[in-house]
Parts: structure tokens; sequence; C-alpha cells
């Protein structure tokens, strides 16, 4: 009698684990959903309050078509900034830190105030170096991956700005992680390259089919028809 009331117990302990589970992954599901129905406020709908603002970096045509989309960005809306470049990458954020130099001597020479620079400049692994066979970028995907938490836990930016690097795809991942725990709230904008004409680059695609960017640019109208959430916005560099 004794064993077979232990059998009744451990079933019912087993069942109420399974439901436990399974009410965990609704929650879960419906999270995400919110998250994504959510996503893409415009921010003039937050207020006219300063943005921190990450920025993601690649190395060569990414930076330049970046920085020239930056020439053009509100500074005083997204304000602090924090570019992010690869550990690989000697050039981006020396590029980046021209631009902050010429901005804040262009403020000076308006107005006369000299204003402090408050943009910081940070490096992270690489998911995947040029050429690394697939096996072992395992293993530097996971350490990026880590790196990346440490870099949005530490500057849980309210902006995101990318525009294809393969480096964006872990700390976008953290952020869209971050929004379905209820951390922090981060809207990711990414502006496809003026290079891809008739489709998406790897971290467009995988930012697209997961639902993980706010909003997608795309500089060709034949690329917003292939993919209808995106966002044509004509030619921006």
């Amino acid at each position: 009698m004794e064993k077979g009331n232990g059998c009744c117990f451990s079933s019912v302990s087993s069942a109420a684990v399974l439901s436990s589970v399974a009410f965990l992954v609704v929650l879960i599901f419906v999270r995400v959903l919110h998250v994504i129905y959510c996503s893409g406020r415009p921010l003039s709908k937050r207020g006219s309050k300063p943005v921190s603002t990450l920025i993601i970096l690649g190395s060569g045509g990414h930076t330049a078509e970046m920085l020239n989309l930056l020439a053009v960005l509100q500074k005083d809306r997204f304000n602090p900034r924090f570019y992010i470049a690869a550990a690989t990458d000697n050039m981006s954020l020396q590029k980046a830190m021209l631009l902050e130099n010429s901005l804040a001597s262009k403020i000076l020479m308006q107005s006369g105030t000299d204003v402090a620079n408050t943009a910081q400049f940070m490096k992270i692994y690489r998911s995947r170096e040029v050429g690394q066979s697939y096996i072992t970028s395992v293993w530097t995907t996971l350490i990026a991956l880590v790196h990346a938490l440490w870099l949005m836990i530490k500057i849980r930016p309210e902006v995101i700005l990318c525009n294809g690097p393969g480096t964006c795809i872990p700390l976008c991942a953290i952020a869209f992680i971050f929004k379905v725990l209820g951390i922090r709230w981060s809207s990711i904008f990414y502006v496809e390259s003026i290079a891809r004409v008739k489709r998406l680059s790897l971290s467009g695609l995988l930012l697209y089919k997961l639902w993980m960017a706010d909003q997608i640019f795309v500089q060709w109208p034949q690329l917003q028809r292939q993919n209808p959430r995106a966002t044509y916005v004509g030619r921006l560099m």
C-alpha cells in the first residue's frame, strides 16, 4: 500500500512539474509576442529627453556608411553615444573619434561653447573572423555572447543603431532578451547597406526573421518588396 502511495505521489509531482514548465513556456511565449507587438514605437512619443545610444561599427564599408548616417543625426537627441567595434578592428573607433572631435569643434566654432565630449568607445570580441571555420566559431561565439552581456549590462542603451556587421548580432540578441525579461527596453534600428540591392545581409536576415529589430530600413524598393516588414527610405549614403 505504501509503495502504491509513493507511486501516486511521484506521478502527481511529475504532473505538477510538467504543468509548471508548460505554464512558464506559455508565459515566455506571450511575453515575446508582447515585445514584438510593442516594438517599433516612434521615439517622439517617449518624450524629448536625450536617449543613450549604442552605435555598432563594422570594418570597411559598414563604418563609412554608419559615419555618413551619424553626420546627419540629431546629436542632442541621441546622447550619450557609445561606439562599439570588433576587437580586431583597429580603424573604426579611430574614425568615430575623429567624427566626435569634429562635432565638438563645430559646436565650439558656432556657439563659442566648449561642449564636453560624452562619447565612449569600446571593443567586443568577434563571433567569427573572416575565413574562420564554423566548428571553432562555436567557442568564439560563446565568448562574444558573454562579452556582449557584460557590455549591455554596463551600457544599458535605449537605442541601438547597426548596419550589418556580425558584431551586432550578440548585442542585439542580448538586448532582445533584456526586453523579454523586462530588464531594459532598447529600440533596435537596423539600416541595411546600400550595397544590398536584392537580398538582406546575413545580419539583416537574422534580425528580420527572428523579429529582433524594431525597424529595418532598406535603400532599394525591390528589397522592401521581398521583405514587407522593412521600411524603404531611399538612398541614405
